[in-house]
């Protein structure tokens, strides 16, 4: 059976100890993520899609999170809006992930890296036809 990681991040203190899964990563970092204007969604899987259909969802879609000795290392895979600047949202969604986490967690991540894996088309609005 493996063993789950935790990251532990307690700072000297006598009272005991504080462990932070790689998951409360990925649900905080998506939430600040999808908050950035121009995100449409983020990338899932098949099973979490077929989650979300039946009403569930899960904040940490499109987020991975991998602890290595030199830092925390995080993978944003977003589908952004036509028309918006990407390079701009991009820098917009690095730094509110990085505040999101360093206010929640006061954890410093090494990396964010963002990646663009689909430009979301807007949607044409229908047009109601009047039957006489």
């Amino acid at each position: 059976m493996s063993e789950k990681q935790l990251l532990n991040v307690t700072d000297g203190s006598t009272l005991g100890n504080i462990e932070i899964a790689p998951e409360v990563i990925e649900v905080i970092a998506g939430i600040a993520v999808s908050e950035v204007a121009g995100v449409a969604s983020m990338r899932g899987n098949f099973a979490s899609g077929v989650a979300e259909r039946l009403g569930k969802k899960n904040h940490g879609k499109g987020v991975k999170v991998e602890l290595t000795e030199s830092g925390i290392l995080l993978d944003a895979y977003v589908v952004v809006d036509y028309g918006i600047s990407i390079p701009d949202t991009a820098q917009k969604i690095q730094d509110n992930t990085r505040q999101a986490l360093k206010n929640m967690t006061a954890l410093e991540i090494k990396e964010i890296n963002v990646h663009i894996v689909g430009v979301q088309m807007e949607k044409e609005e229908e047009i109601e036809v009047e039957e006489f």
